[in-house]
């Protein structure tokens, strides 16, 4: 295929292109040139030919542009620029003079053009370079002077030559002469050749040391001593004939003329006329290309200046942002003081009404009856004090008494182990609705409860009753209360995880439930199950068989219906290193609180949870990364805590919330927790071996044992008092939770008769549950039987195939568990309605601007590194004009697109945690890929123009800078979107190492020379690299032309490109990089492991 196409070129765009356009037609008085002193008839009849022969270059149009249409870019400006002589007809005229009116007859016609370059293409294939095949006129038997090489003979005045006789070569053997200036005349055959613009023609001159006629390489024949160099010998592409090309540092206004560079000027290889150089490039005499590398140093000095200024600039944005932030805070704390204000006139209003209320009353009872009320001035009490009469009227004081309720906290949280109870005014209604008869309010939990929705009624006033009106008094006097958020209880019955494929459990017969306004703890030694407990709660667990029941506030609901309401702190800190305490609770708050809440009112959550975990100080500090110290961990584990917190949850989930935190600040964490519970959210954390006093603080204990069984399951206060049931009491001075663990650990024994693996049998027994058949034995019994399942595990003999094929069952499995539970859509019953994509995009672009701006110096290094690979390519792979720039630009490719997808990768590489815990939590994925790409498309645009201020303007290729840039963008944008792929699909070092194999690779297939091989160069079509050096070669080809056109057309024939697909390699690397980014984003919803 190769060499056909090569063979089609050769004989169709040279007799088209140049013998056509001397098609002359033989004067009829020839001795009108036989006369060389008439000079006044050359000038008329060369014009005349000239004209003629432009009348014939229509014909041809459609042959060319059906043959050569890869390669001709616009018919009549490569013609132009080839073989239009208008401007300079004098080597013409000459011609004519020196072959005294005979130049029609030594012309070539179609015949031997075709056979010239069916000799040319062989000639070439088999190295041998000396002639062409034999024909009628040079052979064996007839080898006159003009088959020699620069010489060429008449056909006679006799012969009628028909210029397009493609079939028979006619007979040339009279009157032979050297070569016409302007012309070229190959060995082998006896006809001139027209030279094409941009080539310079001249006589050869002879040698002497050498004998060789120069500028050409042929030497003159042996045993011919009256034989003389003749002219010009051949043209081809510039690899072959390189010395009829017009010289670099000179350009030629015709193919008979020769001129040195002027300076200011620079001349390249087959230049027609001088190019003026720019204003700041240096250019002297005989300069081949201008220096205009003082034009890269200004674009990246201007370039650097203008990322300086928007680096400072957004220094000051982000800066202007806080202040904003702070009036914000400050407008809301003003609200807060307003609010508490009206909150306090309005007391006064209800206390004036109820005082008014009882007066009327006592004065009613004096009218009506003769018996004086006693009940106006007494009152009853509630809870464990006594209850007696109160004073008639309360003593006025200029300050006011702290209410019972700021009391009741004060107390609590000096005293959090306190028991005591506390009395309340009968006169509350509901208090006498809610209270359970006959009891007393030992438990804190009830007092929580209580306190809980005192403050529920509170607000529900501040929000009905913004007006001191009468219709407010009656609202208040009315004490309805309302709960904002909704209340989720979890209950599990039989609850089992079994590890697919392997039968090993890691819960086991789990039953309880989980509580509003209460705080659980998990506990229990290494193994037991803790951490899977709480996944299986919060949905979470993959590739386990799950059996038994989870009830949702009494319903069989699946519980990612409540995900916006469920908050789940994980046991690493998952947090934003590059980002403030206080942006990462602020932005949390922004993406999961309700959409309709009003700014200042998530202003408000978010400044109370940053108080209640005791994070004021530390509020516009950097959270840190490893090479970035930031907070201490103890603060980071808080930040962790308070992403959640800041959301209001009604079910919050902790994993090991206290691990790495000391005393008080486990302390500071629980009591901020139990606030949380103070208003309904159902508390469940893990917690390992805490302290007594961390540990009275909770309401619940569940109690695993290794195996994920359940040994006890019910209030702290009465765990002691369970296992002193069991014989099992904790010695003096011992730490009750860690006595536990210790038993469990098998650290200690149990005292009491009781062996470890009895106590959850005893529990299942004390609360009547129902017993698994396999544990009803004995705990020896049991022992031995787990072994005797042991042994007969092991002795039993499968085959290495059925082994095999059941790991791959299993796998399989439990991937399909994963997609499976990656698109788990299940109905929403949390009634929140979360701020949607578009919202949630703009969030996250605010958030990705500020990561990239603290990064600021991993994106100069970035730059650096691209400018460093433009100077060293700029300089090292200078353009070479027979293969156009393809080995530069070839380096480029690989270069730019190792660099950009190294880059890239930190888009989605290191946050892929942070992103797994932010779609769990109900974060939009498309806002958070959208966001990162379009940040990303900074990179995108800025990249090559650092990349080109270097490379460009050191090598100063033919093609525009506008054009290189257009491509290395598409090229940047579509490497990006296979970064993204890399990046997600595979872990951080193998995504390294093949976004470095891959560029290299890919170009290594692109640029294969075997085209015959159908497979691969369908694989190359694949790859994106050979669309990218496609497009700049094409882009740099087209500025080629005259002499260059053999050059071109065999180049792009050897590479198999077309001038006309430029569009379609943009069109392909877009197509690329939409394609990669849409492959990307489903691996990032589709492939999410843990």
């Amino acid at each position: 295929m190769k060499r056909e196409r090569y063979f089609t070129i050769c004989w169709i765009v040279i007799p088209i292109l140049i013998i056509l356009n001397f098609q002359f037609v033989k004067c009829q008085d020839s001795g009108e040139f036989s006369e060389t002193g008439n000079t006044l008839a050359v000038p008329i009849i060369t014009a005349a030919i000239n004209a003629k022969l432009a009348n014939l270059t229509p014909i041809f149009r459609a042959e060319i542009t059906k043959n050569l249409n890869f390669c001709i870019m616009d018919f009549d400006a490569d013609w132009d620029g080839a073989f239009n002589f208008t401007k300079n007809l004098d080597f013409i005229a000459s011609c004519i003079k020196k072959t005294k009116g005979d130049l029609p007859q030594r012309l070539c016609t179609a015949a031997e053009l075709k056979f010239y370059f069916e000799g040319l293409f062989e000639r070439s294939s088999s190295g041998n370079a000396n002639f062409l095949k034999l024909n009628s006129n040079c052979n064996l038997t007839s080898w006159v002077d003009g088959c020699e090489p620069g010489w060429a003979c008449s056909a006679g005045a006799n012969q009628k030559i028909d210029m397009k006789d493609k079939q028979h070569v006619p007979s040339r053997t009279t009157d032979c002469q050297p070569c016409c200036e302007g012309f070229f005349c190959p060995q082998g055959l006896t006809c001139m050749m027209p030279c094409p613009l941009g080539a310079y023609c001249p006589l050869a001159k002879l040698n002497q040391s050498s004998g060789v006629c120069e500028p050409y390489h042929y030497q003159l024949p042996p045993g011919r001593p009256n034989h003389t160099c003749g002219g010009a010998n051949f043209w081809a592409d510039v690899r072959s004939s390189s010395e009829i090309f017009c010289s670099a540092g000179s350009f030629c206004p015709s193919t008979t003329k020769e001129t040195p560079c002027t300076p200011g000027h620079y001349c390249r290889m087959g230049s027609t006329s001088e190019t003026k150089c720019f204003k700041l490039a240096s250019c002297g005499s005989n300069t081949t290309n201008q220096d205009i590398t003082a034009y890269g140093v200004i674009l990246f000095a201007s370039l650097s200046a203008l990322l300086i200024i928007f680096y400072n600039c957004s220094d000051q944005v982000l800066t202007t942002r806080e202040r904003r932030q702070a009036k914000s805070r400050e407008a809301a704390a003003r609200s807060a003081r307003e609010t508490a204000q009206a909150r306090e006139r309005w007391k006064s209003a209800k206390e004036v009404a109820k005082k008014g209320a009882i007066g009327l009353q006592s004065q009613f009872s004096r009218t009506f009856s003769r018996k004086k009320s006693t009940r106006s001035g007494s009152s009853r009490f509630f809870g464990l004090g006594k209850s007696g009469p109160l004073p008639p009227s309360v003593p006025k004081t200029s300050k006011r008494e702290p209410s019972n309720l700021t009391k009741m906290m004060k107390e609590l949280e000096e005293n959090p182990d306190s028991n005591e109870g506390f009395s309340l005014e009968i006169g509350d209604k509901n208090i006498k609705k809610h209270m359970p008869k006959g009891k007393q309010m030992h438990t804190q939990s009830q007092i929580f409860k209580y306190a809980y929705g005192q403050l529920e009624k509170e607000k529900a006033l501040q929000q009905q009753n913004k007006n001191l009106t009468f219709s407010g008094v009656i609202s208040m006097a009315a004490d309805i209360e309302i709960r904002p958020r909704p209340v989720i209880e979890v209950a599990f019955k039989d609850l089992t995880l079994t590890l697919k494929g392997k039968h090993i459990h890691l819960l086991r017969s789990v039953t309880g439930k989980i509580m509003p306004g209460r705080v659980s703890a998990v506990m229990g030694p290494s193994g037991a199950g803790k951490t899977t407990f709480l996944s299986a709660l919060a949905g979470k667990v993959t590739g386990c068989i799950v059996s038994g029941l989870v009830l949702i506030n009494g319903k069989i609901e699946p519980i990612h219906s409540y995900k916006k309401i469920i908050g789940f702190v994980p046991q690493d800190d998952i947090v934003h290193g590059n980002l403030t305490v206080e942006e990462n609770l602020w932005f949390s708050a922004r993406c999961r609180l309700s959409a309709d809440l009003p700014k200042p009112d998530k202003v408000l959550v978010v400044e109370r949870v940053i108080e209640s975990l005791g994070l004021q100080g530390i509020r516009e500090s950097l959270v840190g990364t490893v090479e970035k110290r930031g907070i201490s961990g103890g603060q980071r584990k808080r930040v962790n805590v308070g992403l959640e917190m800041v959301m209001e949850p009604s079910l919050l989930i902790l994993d090991e919330p206290t691990s790495g935190l000391d005393s008080s600040s486990s302390q500071l964490l629980l009591r901020a927790l139990r606030r949380e519970a103070l208003e309904g959210v159902n508390i469940c954390m893990v917690v390992h071996q805490p302290s007594y006093a961390l540990f009275k603080m909770f309401d619940d204990l569940i109690l695993l044992a290794k195996g994920g069984l359940t040994v006890y399951h019910g209030p702290v206060k009465k765990v002691e008092e369970y296992f002193s049931s069991l014989g099992i009491n904790v010695p003096d001075r011992i730490n009750p939770p860690d006595y536990f663990i210790d038993i469990l650990e098998g650290i200690v024994k149990p005292t009491g008769g009781t062996s470890i693996k009895q106590l959850p049998i005893r529990w299942m027994l004390h609360n009547g549950y129902k017993v698994p058949p396999d544990m009803l034995q004995t705990a020896d019994a049991i022992a031995s039987s787990a072994k005797a399942t042991d042994t007969s595990a092991e002795t039993e003999e499968t085959s290495f195939a059925g082994e095999l094929w059941k790991d791959v069952k299993t796998n399989v499995e439990i991937e399909k568990d994963l997609l499976q539970h990656n698109f788990l859509k299940s109905k929403e019953l949390s009634n929140r309605v979360t701020p949607g994509v578009l919202r949630q995009y703009r969030y996250f672009l605010g958030r990705v601007t500020k990561q990239r701006l603290r990064e600021a110096r991993i994106q100069a290094v970035d730059f650096l590194l691209l400018l460093l690979a433009g100077i060293c390519l700029g300089t090292l792979a200078k353009v070479s004009d027979e293969t156009f720039g393809a080995l530069g630009y070839t380096y480029t490719v690989i270069a730019v697109s190792l660099l950009s997808k190294i880059a890239a990768l930190r888009s989605f590489a290191l946050d892929k945690l942070i992103y797994r815990r932010e779609r769990a939590s109900g974060m939009s994925s498309l806002a958070y890929f959208l966001s990162k790409d379009t940040i990303d498309h900074f990179n995108t645009l800025i990249k090559p123009l650092v990349y080109l201020s270097m490379f460009y303007f050191f090598n100063n290729p033919r093609s525009s800078f506008t054009d290189n840039y257009i491509i290395l963008v598409c090229l940047v944008y579509c490497v990006t979107g296979i970064a993204y792929v890399l990046a997600i699909f595979l872990e951080p070092g193998p995504a390294q190492l093949w976004s470095v194999l891959l560029p290299v690779v890919l170009t290594l297939i692109a640029t294969q020379d075997d085209k015959k091989d159908h497979v691969m160069e369908n694989i190359a079509n694949l790859c994106y690299t050979k669309w990218a050096l496609e497009a700049f070669v094409i882009a740099n080809a087209k500025r080629y032309s005259g002499v260059w056109l053999i050059t071109r057309c065999g180049s792009l024939t050897k590479s198999g490109y077309d001038l006309h697909d430029w569009g379609l390699c943009i069109a392909i690397l877009l197509l690329w990089g939409v394609v990669s980014r849409l492959i990307a984003f489903f691996c990032l919803v589709t492939f999410i492991k843990k």
